[in-house]
């Protein structure tokens, strides 16, 4: 290999696991993410590199570049290869007691020379140490030493890359120092805890993180057992051991963070650095030196195995520092420092803006509402489709890399109305079960009753004609008279019945007329007799009150039910008829303050001869008859009823709705 690999993206979703939770969106400072047919996808022209999506997947769904192979490739070349070993290792390979022993297997797997980047933070230390004395009352200036927050500027603040600290990394100092000392041909592998350092410089040939170094070991069965322990190769390293650790750019720099003084801001964490950054470049704070890691400390980078504990790692870099600089050759160190005085720190950035054009607020306007979104009291900002707030959620929809249906509240509002919707459904389908119930049961009554009425027909009126006969014949003062007068009326009544039963059981001819329904209820409320201890009250709210009814047969209609409603209220009380409508319905509502209808003969009422009046009192034939006339005008009638005072008022409403036009005359 005689050049660096190239690389296109840093970090992947592998979709079959990936579970659409959005804890990538939210973790991901710059929203990196594209939400596509249901699968986080990482958008490689926004990424930084921070490798938080990496951390946070509890599906193992994002994972990121693996450049092991090129490594492998690189060993099994002509030429020589160094590793350069980032200050954070104690902190990842806390079972190995000895250092040396992890440098000596990191050169069992075949590199020339072993390094540590520390004395590569020792120089670049120096070189910030210089800076801040030499700046002091000037403009403020960010850190450069990590590089999400170099692509993090670069990338979203590229106004602000001249305040970027023109000093190179650890990682490039050391990779220069190694190349000054061991000759330019030398091939450099980086191994440390960080994504972004695989795409961090051309100057470096492969970066590996620590993961990926566990994963060499096992592969070539390299453990601390089988491994010859030795030392880094030279130049070996002083106070830049503690760089890894928050806080650890000023500690090798011996910078004091005094508060009294203010020139030093340290921000960590993809919230604070950038809460750092804003102010920055508002001006709030642009006196102060910035120092800013994407990460909570390079110990907890995403290249360094999950489930680590942050401050267990940092005790574990303090002691190594403290065992390091105890056993450290001072001489030897100003020497090598002194020798590396003259090197080239020096790094430029240039703006590469990759911010996307703002989209206009009509647009975000309508998006918002188009989540329910109208009021700002309807912004939730709940984060949890993994926006910090429903604009920016609304934004990143514009920009095509979010979708609607992430919104947490929008979709319990859309899973409501479904609920409501498919109660009301499961409603309108148990009516229609009943409805159809009772149609199968009315058809089968009328097929009884039609040949029954047919039999009785013919005895009944010869018993009416001959008992009319004998009555006629006999004097009047016989006493048998009355007893042949009472024969003549229970003819007379059982002939009513029948016909009942006969008009119950055919299906009748309708002759719709247009008709006023306003004035159609009041002569049917004229019509009926009622005591003085009923009121009847007729609510008109109907702007027009025409429709197409069988005037005769709908007048049954009407005077059944109003009469039923004064039976049912023999102490007194009110029925209230109202009648509204819509386009294309009318709707009958008559109400009575009555005794109400038991839960248990709620389903009965429409059936043919059940009554609960008193014998002779009623044939039961009144409703089934009025049921016969609404369903053959196309129309509906329900019921409701309460005989139960506790449950409040009682009594029973029936409610018809009938069309206007009649399907007999369009």
């Amino acid at each position: 290999m005689t050049k660096n690999i190239y690389i296109n993206q840093l970090v992947f979703t592998q979709q079959d696991k990936c579970r659409v939770c959005y804890t990538c969106i939210r973790e991901c400072p710059v929203k990196a993410i594209r939400i596509v047919n249901g699968q986080a996808m990482v958008i490689n022209e926004r990424c930084i590199g921070c490798g938080n999506c990496v951390k946070v997947c509890s599906q193992n769904a994002k994972y990121f570049l693996d450049t092991k192979d090129y490594v492998i490739e690189l060993l099994n070349s002509d030429d020589k290869v160094a590793a350069i070993i980032a200050p954070s290792f104690p902190a990842e390979f806390s079972e190995i007691d000895d250092y040396r022993v992890f440098v000596g297997m990191t050169r069992s797997l075949g590199f020339d020379y072993v390094s540590e980047v520390s004395f590569g933070a020792d120089l670049v230390a120096r070189e910030y140490n210089k800076r801040h004395f030499a700046r002091k009352n000037q403009r403020g200036e960010i850190s450069s030493d990590c590089p999400a927050i170099v692509f993090y500027i670069k990338h979203y603040h590229p106004q602000l890359v001249g305040a970027l600290t023109p000093v190179a990394s650890p990682m490039v100092a050391m990779s220069r120092v190694m190349k000054k000392k061991y000759g330019n041909d030398l091939k450099i592998v980086f191994i440390g805890p960080c994504i972004a350092k695989k795409a961090e410089s051309h100057e470096v040939d492969v970066a590996l993180t620590f993961t990926e170094l566990r994963q060499l070991f096992g592969e070539y069965r390299i453990t601390p057992a089988n491994a010859d322990p030795s030392d880094f190769d030279p130049p070996k390293a002083g106070k830049g051991a503690v760089f890894p650790v928050s806080r650890g750019l000023l500690q090798a720099s011996e910078i004091k963070e005094d508060i009294s003084d203010g020139g030093i801001i340290v921000a960590e964490g993809r919230v604070h650095f950038r809460d750092a950054v804003k102010e920055f470049e508002n001006g709030l704070i642009r006196d102060h030196n910035l120092e800013l890691l994407c990460c909570e400390g390079c110990i907890m980078g995403p290249g360094t195995s999950k489930g680590g504990k942050r401050y267990a790692r940092r005790s574990r870099i303090t002691t190594y520092t403290r065992e390091k600089l105890s056993t450290l050759d001072k001489e030897q160190w100003h020497k090598d420092m002194e020798e590396f005085s003259d090197l080239d720190l020096s790094q430029v950035f240039l703006p590469e803006d990759r911010r996307f054009p703002a989209p206009s607020r009509e647009m975000i306007r309508q998006i918002l509402e188009s989540m329910g979104k109208f009021e700002p009291q309807d912004h939730l900002n709940c984060g949890a489709c993994g926006y910090d707030t429903c604009e920016d959620h609304a934004i990143a929809i514009a920009n095509g890399f979010a979708e609607v249906e992430m919104c947490l509240p929008y979709n319990i509002e859309k899973l409501h109305k479904l609920i409501e919707d498919l109660n009301i459904s499961n409603e309108n389908l148990a009516n229609a079960r009943q409805a159809l119930k009772q149609s199968e049961k009315l058809a089968h009554m009328g097929q009884l009753s039609a040949g029954i009425a047919h039999e009785l027909n013919n005895p009944l009126g010869v018993i009416s004609m001959y008992s009319n006969i004998l009555m006629e014949e006999t004097p009047k003062e016989d006493p048998m008279r009355e007893d042949l007068n009472l024969i003549v009326e229970q003819a007379a009544r059982c002939k009513n019945i029948v016909s009942g039963l006969l008009n119950f059981a055919r299906k009748n001819q309708l002759n719709p007329v247009s008709t006023d329904m306003t004035e159609f209820t009041g002569r049917s409320i004229a019509s009926i007799i009622h005591p003085d201890n009923i009121k009847i009250e007729f609510i008109k709210s109907i702007e027009n009150p025409m429709a197409d009814i069988d005037r005769e047969q709908f007048m049954q209609v009407l005077t059944n039910l109003e009469k039923n409603a004064v039976e049912a209220m023999p102490d007194g009380g009110t029925i209230t008829i109202r009648l509204e409508g819509s386009k294309d319905e009318v709707f009958i509502s008559i109400r009575d303050t009555g005794t109400g209808i038991s839960k248990e003969n709620m389903d009965k009422i429409f059936t043919p001869f059940f009554t609960t009046k008193g014998v002779g009192k009623g044939t039961g034939l009144g409703l089934p008859l009025v049921y016969g006339i609404v369903k053959m005008h196309k129309g509906k009638i329900d019921v409701t009823s309460n005989n139960e005072p506790e449950n409040g008022q009682t009594g029973t409403e029936f409610f018809i709705v009938l069309p206007r036009r009649s399907e007999l005359n369009p």
